[in-house]
């Protein structure tokens, strides 16, 4: 499942394929300037109102009956 960056609920980053490369993505580009420090829980802790989540890949099948412009007389 892919991860991005999110400010709120908005998404502010591309969807990579893992957590370590969001973080990088993030650091890299500018968009965190410092590498966030471990809270009590061990996990790691986002500037305030950034958050990282799982995103969804959404993308479907095309129609069989749409026909692509060199199929259509």
């Amino acid at each position: 499942m892919p991860y991005a960056l999110f400010d709120g609920d908005r998404q502010i980053g591309p969807s990579l394929p893992t957590e370590a490369e969001v973080w990088k993505q993030a650091l890299d580009s500018g968009m965190i300037s410092d590498v966030p420090v471990a809270d009590e829980a061990g996990g790691p802790v986002l500037p305030a109102g950034y958050r990282m989540k799982e995103t969804k890949e959404e993308c479907c099948a095309p129609d069989p009956a749409w026909k692509l412009p060199r199929e259509i007389s």
